[in-house]
């Protein structure tokens, strides 16, 4: 009689799994499958085990309150960690940040799935980087095209249970989105087409000496993207860490967009979400800030 048989018949689990030298959680990860009656009736011990799949990479991790976080955001909580004050942190550390400064309940081996997507674990982060790190400094403003603000913002797509992405780039002069991305992924590439788009329509030549302000996520301190602003009319300075206010009317306009757009609907596909915040983009240009 296998193990599962003597715990449905009322016979205590630990016990159990003890007498048959099964760990328990090798008993519930397997309960109910045929690899179970494997483990324990397979008279050819020589005989390999199929291994596992896996778990499914869900994409988020949750707050200590319950409210989802995306990998992407938490990966942007990473990296400003990391650029804050220059200390080498290690993914336990780096976990434990998390947990304490961000309320996240996830644990080190996720943190460490994370940092290495990223490419900056202990080893690679001891190489000097190719584009030093330009500090933003404050600037007074006296017209469109002086200086641009970029950033991510996240939604939730309920009826596919995943989340879409938005950068979006505000003039500060006249407060317009200039650009904007929506997708399903936010990568360098897709930031730096996004620039490269606003610059052709609001016509930005090399005599503008635009500067363009962002955070310091992974989209903006990946090498495809710092390359690609090198070959652009665009000074791209970065914030310090712990600063939003250096990023204050990019920062303004997702919190309008979450109230107003996202917070407003419950997206059941894509292409409800790209459609309905396409419309919010348009309206806000339009007749949101002519009110």
């Amino acid at each position: 009689m296998i193990a599962s048989r003597w715990i449905e018949q009322g016979y205590n689990a630990g016990l159990v799994l003890h007498s048959v030298g099964l760990a328990s959680s090798t008993y519930y990860s397997h309960k109910g499958s045929s690899i179970e009656e494997n483990l324990l009736e397979s008279d050819d011990k020589s005989e390999p085990l199929k291994s596992r799949a896996g778990r499914r990479i869900l994409g988020y991790s949750c707050t200590y309150t319950g409210r989802k976080i995306s990998d992407e955001q938490i990966k942007e909580f990473i990296m400003e960690e990391l650029s804050g004050d220059g200390y080498p942190y290690g993914y336990k550390k780096l976990t434990a940040s998390m947990q304490e400064d961000y309320g996240l309940n996830i644990n080190h081996k996720k943190v460490y799935r994370l940092c290495k997507e990223l490419d900056v674990l202990l080893p690679q982060r001891k190489m000097n980087p190719k584009h030093p790190r330009k500090l933003a400094k404050r600037i007074e403003v006296t017209g469109s095209n002086q200086l641009w603000q970029m950033d991510l913002k996240y939604g939730y797509i309920a009826g596919i249970d995943r989340f879409f992405f938005m950068m979006s780039i505000i003039d500060v002069y006249d407060r317009c989105i200039v650009g904007y991305h929506i997708g399903l992924n936010a990568l360098a590439l897709d930031a730096l087409r996004t620039l490269r788009q606003a610059l052709l329509l609001r016509g930005v030549g090399d005599s503008d000496k635009l500067i363009l302000r962002t955070d310091n996520g992974p989209q903006f301190t990946a090498h495809a993207f710092q390359d690609g602003c090198a070959e652009l009319p665009v000074n791209h300075t970065r914030i310090p860490n712990n600063t939003p206010n250096m990023n204050a009317h990019i920062e303004s306009f997702h919190s309008i967009l979450e109230s107003d757009c996202l917070s407003r609907h419950e997206f059941q596909t894509y292409a409800e979400a790209y459609k309905r915040v396409s419309e919010f983009m348009d309206y806000y240009n339009h007749q949101f800030m002519a009110v």
